[in-house]
């Protein structure tokens, strides 16, 4: 099999009048009076079974693709629409043969037109033009020709592509979800149909903000599988059309499997021992354990805290565990989990303190409570002279100013401002470099047709005042960002998610999975890559910002399954989402500087000190430590903090003319389970 990759050529853009090449012998191209194609050259394509060539007349760019005479043979362009809605497809071939070349196209791996004809042409030098119409997504779309013959494909020479946005109703919320059939390991989910105009295209199942199973828009039953005995499954659930329009959410169901049949616990691990200790990790080995099933899992533990988990068939006996803070004690264990729950008592234990590490940035010395009663604090921001900070808290709608010592007095509430029973409320807060002058300070927060950027008064006793800067960010009951911060520019910076819609965070006409730039008065800030608020997109749930010394802005964002995110943000750039989830080889996309299992990050706020990102992680519960090598865009190796110890950790803040950290904790919301008042603020020393 002959792959072939080339880089895709971008940006260039088809004449509304086309050129006749070999006059009288090409058929123009359909344009819409409304907007150009863009054009995508077959030879920078992604070519199997064929290969690029030149040896015709009267092609486009460098060449065109001459594709094997086999069934299968096929060529994928990657397209980029900046909505969703109907795309245009014109695909320019020649057939010199008296037979047919007829192929297969599909989008985004969906066949659209099935063996649609390729017929013959004058000669190979005589280029003709079939035209097709699509329902397209925003962002990334694979459109890819397979020969469904042995004559193989037609020579072909490019696709023009260009996208209306037609349909822009949403569907309906789907209703009622409910769950029958509940086994130890399965249930069925059920619920009423969504409508649309149109016609609904598929249903997207979430589990706590993160995507769990879709079902296509015929159906309204789901057989969900591969579940955890005695385990409550939180499901939501939305509607969308083929355009790439979404629903508001359904109502919410808890589901709960049935307790495993199995009640056998593994047996023990064998002896555990460790070798290869660094300031930074530590290697551990131990004998495998037994089950009357099969174990599925080993966790390395210190206490209730898991630091890893080791999966497989069967799991490996032996792991490296990195991460681990310099000059710091530890006692780790490990237990055996088998597929039931069941878990296994726990080897025996082993200790060791890793080495000093050798670092100018400093490392984190020192924690004390500062601030208690709190209920999800979420935002915190210092004013100009360190002397109080602003602390936002979600779910009350409360603004608190809280001295240096940890004194703390309500100054207000925030107007407007709603819950979406999820991660939406009152978010983040930043005070106006120029606040001395103007008192300004500023708000994200979640209203009644959305999520809002606002400016109120703050005269160091109490706010007033309420202007909407900026509204049309979509809210969800997850996935709402939330974070602002000023740059050393002056403008305000704001971070969005992308409303569990993750077409929109391709859309860079959307405000949502974006990082926003923007003025004091809420226009878009001069300068903006693509002349709206748009700074940065491609992102899932960012909800971290900070700037080094140098002017940089780093970003934290959560992953979906796979990977959490750490980036260095550049104006313009694509993050990936939902293409890349991660690091990825996918053309246009941003990698990112660093990344960690869900498990161990789920990030919320950053800081940076002495060089070093200090990143807040609420359902890996631990302050990571990842230092910027010197000057350059690179990352040092990430250590972690307090593992465990304080639970869900929200938000970092760097106090001002000090080498000291603010940090607050979640702990009271959904996934938390404390009561009320009982997050806490600490101040961290970093020596």
């Amino acid at each position: 099999m002959k792959v072939s990759t080339l880089t895709t050529l971008r940006g260039r853009v088809a004449a509304l009048a086309v050129m006749l090449l070999c006059t009288a012998l090409v058929q123009a191209v359909p344009q819409s009076a409304s907007a150009a194609a863009t054009r995508y050259e077959a030879e920078s394509a992604t070519i199997v079974l064929g290969a690029a060539e030149s040896n015709h007349s009267g092609y486009s760019g460098t060449g065109f693709v001459n594709g094997d005479n086999v069934v299968g043979s096929y060529v994928e362009f990657t397209v980029t629409a900046a909505s969703a809605g109907t795309g245009q497809i014109a695909v320019r071939y020649s057939n010199g043969t008296t037979a047919g070349r007829p192929a297969d196209i599909a989008v985004g791996g969906t066949v659209v037109s099935a063996a649609r004809a390729f017929n013959a042409t004058a000669d190979w030098n005589t280029w003709a033009t079939s035209t097709l119409t699509t329902p397209v997504k925003a962002g990334s779309n694979k459109i890819r020709l397979t020969s469904t013959t042995a004559n193989g494909l037609p020579n072909l020479d490019y696709i023009d592509f260009t996208v209306t946005s037609s349909d822009t109703q949403a569907p309906t919320a789907p209703g009622r979800p409910s769950c029958s059939a509940i086994s130890e390991d399965s249930f069925t989910l059920n619920w009423d149909a969504a409508t649309d105009n149109v016609g609904v295209a598929a249903y997207d199942i979430y589990e706590h903000g993160n995507k769990f199973a879709e079902a296509a828009g015929t159906v309204t039953t789901k057989n969900l599988t591969g579940l955890t005995p005695s385990t409550t499954y939180n499901i939501t659930l939305f509607a969308r059309d083929a355009a790439g329009n979404v629903s508001s959410v359904s109502p919410i169901v808890d589901c709960t499997t049935l307790p495993s049949s199995d009640t056998t616990a593994p047996s023990a691990p064998g002896t555990l021992s460790s070798s290869g200790l660094t300031a930074n990790s530590v290697v551990l080995n131990w004998g495998a354990s037994t089950d009357n099933e099969a174990v599925t899992a080993y966790e390395v533990r210190s206490g209730s805290t898991v630091y890893k988990t080791v999966t497989g068939t069967p799991p490996a006996t032996t792991t490296t565990l990195t991460g681990l803070a310099c000059a710091s004690p530890y006692s780790l264990d490990v237990v055996a989990k088998d597929a039931g729950g069941n878990i296994s008592a726990a080897s025996n234990t082993v200790t060791f303190t890793t080495p000093a590490c050798a670092t100018d940035g400093g490392v984190p010395s020192g924690i004390a409570t500062v601030s208690t009663g709190w209920s999800i604090p979420w935002g915190t921001y210092w004013m100009p002279d360190g002397k109080t900070a602003l602390v936002t808290e979600r779910d009350s709608f409360k603004v608190f100013k809280v001295t240096s010592g940890g004194t703390r007095t309500q100054v207000g509430a925030v107007p407007g401002a709603v819950t979406t029973n999820g991660e939406g409320g009152l978010l983040g807060v930043a005070v106006d470099p120029k606040w001395s002058t103007n008192h300004y300070v500023y708000f994200m927060h979640t209203a009644s047709e959305g999520n809002r950027v606002a400016r109120m008064t703050y005269d160091g006793t109490s706010l007033g005042g309420y202007t909407v800067l900026l509204q049309g960010i979509k809210k969800s009951r997850y996935h709402n960002g939330g974070r602002l911060a000023f740059g050393p520019d002056g403008y305000l910076y704001a971070s969005t998610g992308e409303a569990q819609t993750p077409d929109l965070a391709q859309d860079k006409n959307s405000l949502n999975g974006k990082i926003l730039r923007m003025t004091t008065d809420g226009k878009a800030a001069p300068g903006n890559p693509f002349g709206n608020y748009v700074y940065s997109y491609g992102h899932r749930n960012p909800q971290g910002l900070a700037f080094d010394d140098r002017g940089r802005l780093w970003e934290a964002e959560f992953g979906d399954s796979k990977k959490d995110e750490l980036n260095l943000i550049k104006p313009g750039k694509n993050y990936g989402w939902p293409v890349c989830e991660g690091s990825c080889s996918t053309a246009g996309m941003t990698n990112p500087k660093k990344t960690w299992n869900v498990s161990e990050a789920s990030p919320s706020g950053i800081a940076i000190v002495r060089n070093v990102i200090y990143m807040a992680a609420l359902k890996g519960e631990r302050l990571w430590r990842v230092p910027i090598t010197g000057d350059t865009e690179n990352l040092g190796t990430p250590t972690a903090y307090y593992v465990g110890t304080y639970g869900r950790l929200r938000t970092v803040t760097k106090v001002p003319g000090q080498d000291q950290l603010w940090l607050s904790t979640t702990n009271c919301d959904n996934n938390g389970g404390e009561p009320d008042g009982a997050d806490k603020l600490f101040r961290i020393s970093i020596t």
